[in-house]
Parts: C-alpha cells; sequence; structure tokens
C-alpha cells in the first residue's frame, strides 16, 4: 500500500531492525511464519513497517527474553493487540458516524475533510476497509429499508467513487504487473472495483481502469492491445455476468479472467474459465497479488 506522503511514522525494514536490534533476514522469517509484521507496500515493492509492526516486535523480544519459544512469543505478542483492536474499531466506527453526518447534510466540504483526515492517518487499505465500504454497505441497507432517499444515496455514492478514482489515477506505477478492471454490462456500480484497483496498485500493479457498464467486446478489444495478466470483472449482483456468460468464457480463453464482487461465485466461475475472487477489495487485491508472484 502506497502511504500518504505526509505519514512519517512508516519505515523500512533497515531501520525497524536498526531501531530493535534484530536481523532484518530475521524480520522477514518472523514476517513470514507467524504474521508478527504486517507491512505496506509502496507502487515501487518496498515494504514499509508502521509503529503497530514495532511494538509487536518489541512485545515478542520481551516474552523472548522471559523464555518462551519464537512461536509462543509472537502468539503472545499478537493476543495482546485485542485491546488495540477494540480501540480501533471504536475509532473507526467515530470516522464512519463523522462521514455518514456530513453526507447526510450534503456537505461536500466536510466529507473531503473526514477523508482526508482518514487517508492520512491509517491509509487507503485501512480507510476503504474500516470505515469506507462499511459505510457503503450500510447507506445501501439504510436505502432498502427506505430510511434514506435516492438523492441521499447518489449524493454520497458519486463523492465516495469520485474520491476513490481520484485515488486510483493519481499515483501510477510506471512498471509491473497490469491488470484490465471493468464492469460488465448493465452493472453500474463500480466503487468496490476502484477501491480493489488501488489495493493493487499499491502492491506494485499497474491497472487500466474502463469504469461500469462495459461492453465484453471493448473488454475483449483492450485485452488484446495491452496484454494484462489479469482481467477483473466485478458486479454486485449475478444477472450481469449470467447474461454475458457465453462472451465471459470466450474471453477467458484468450486472457485469465477473474470475478469479483457480491455478484460472483465459484459456480459461475468455473462455468466460464474464470476465478473468483473472494473477500473484500482489499483481501481481493492480496489474493491476486499473492498468485502472481
Amino acid at each position: 500500500m502506497t502511504p500518504p506522503p505526509s505519514d512519517a511514522r512508516l519505515i523500512r525494514i533497515g531501520e525497524l531492525s536498526r531501531r530493535a536490534g534484530v536481523s532484518v533476514d530475521r524480520l522477514r522469517a518472523w514476517e513470514r511464519r507467524y504474521g508478527l509484521l504486517r507491512p505496506l507496500r509502496t507502487a515501487g515493492g518496498f515494504r514499509l513497517y508502521s509503529v503497530s509492526d514495532e511494538l509487536r516486535l518489541r512485545a515478542m523480544q520481551s516474552h523472548l527474553a522471559a523464555g518462551l519459544s519464537a512461536a509462543e512469543a509472537a502468539a503472545a505478542a499478537l493476543a495482546a493487540e485485542t485491546p488495540l483492536a477494540t480501540a480501533a474499531a471504536a475509532r473507526a466506527e467515530q470516522r464512519r458516524a463523522e462521514l455518514r453526518d456530513a453526507l447526510a447534510a450534503f456537505d461536500a466540504g466536510r466529507a473531503h475533510a473526514v477523508l482526508d483526515s482518514l487517508f492520512t492517518d491509517v491509509g487507503p487499505d485501512d480507510a476503504m476497509r474500516a470505515v469506507i465500504f462499511p459505510f457503503f454497505r450500510e447507506l445501501g441497507e439504510r436505502w432498502a429499508r427506505a430510511e434514506v432517499t435516492v438523492g441521499d444515496e447518489h449524493f454520497a455514492s458519486s463523492l465516495l467513487q469520485a474520491r476513490l478514482l481520484g485515488l486510483l489515477r493519481a499515483r501510477t506505477p510506471d512498471t509491473g504487473e497490469m491488470a484490465l478492471l471493468a464492469c460488465p454490462p448493465g452493472e453500474l456500480h463500480a466503487l468496490g472495483l476502484i477501491g480493489f484497483g488501488i489495493a493493487l496498485r499499491d502492491r506494485g500493479w499497474r491497472s487500466t481502469y474502463l469504469g461500469a457498464d462495459t461492453p465484453i467486446a471493448d473488454v475483449r478489444q483492450v485485452a488484446s492491445e495491452i496484454a494484462p495478466q489479469v482481467v477483473v470483472l466485478s458486479a454486485v449482483s449475478a444477472a450481469p455476468f449470467v447474461d454475458v456468460r457465453d462472451e465471459l468464457r470466450d474471453l477467458a480463453a484468450q486472457v485469465p479472467v477473474a470475478l469479483a464482487g457480491a455478484g460472483a461465485g465459484p459456480l459461475l466461475a468455473q462455468q466460464v474459465g474464470a476465478d473468483h475472487l473472494e473477500g473484500d477489495p482489499v483481501e481481493a487485491a492480496d489474493t491476486i497479488a499473492r498468485s502472481k508472484r
């Protein structure tokens, strides 16, 4: 994940090694074996470590000094994060409330200020997972219960989509593997796909974003021109995929295809020869990034 330029709390592994007195090789081993460290990744592929990573590392060192094995020490350090996770959840709920209030009042300036602060404090990945996507799901549920108007929903979704689209287009790696992103014909909800593109970019990938309601013939044409490592298609219901099932099968015969969003499922993906991306957009980006290593 690419951190905001103003976030000076993120450090490289060499600095973390110096501060803790632990070799880089050992830090990487603890990260790989125990999940002790959770680095963010820049567009250039560099890992950056947070204050939370350093705190977990120092907690593990204390447990090691007390005689625990490395596995036991790592487990104890991770378990001790529970109160921190509770506090983080409370902060996320506060931010969602602030965003909800600003959007309900049609106050674009205040909503952008909340988003500015959020991105600076936690970065795009955590902002999307803890605040933006939960808020958007809540908004959809409230709309279904007739608690908000179409105007409320359109204002909020348009502002959030524009903001995330700006992030997606702001910093694109010059090199790296390429993903082609689109929504199938009839699918107008692209927020999750945009969030996926941001998370994937922050894992060192480039992307070409075609947007909502894209004919599969156009997806195939662009794919033939840019030769992406994967084409990712997203929809919130199954119908847009089912309506173009034969075209998806033809596309998947030419280029790797992955289906994402609530409308995707393993059976449908299998039927057209595509992969199925589960989880939220950040988890889906992790899956793609890992699969191409």
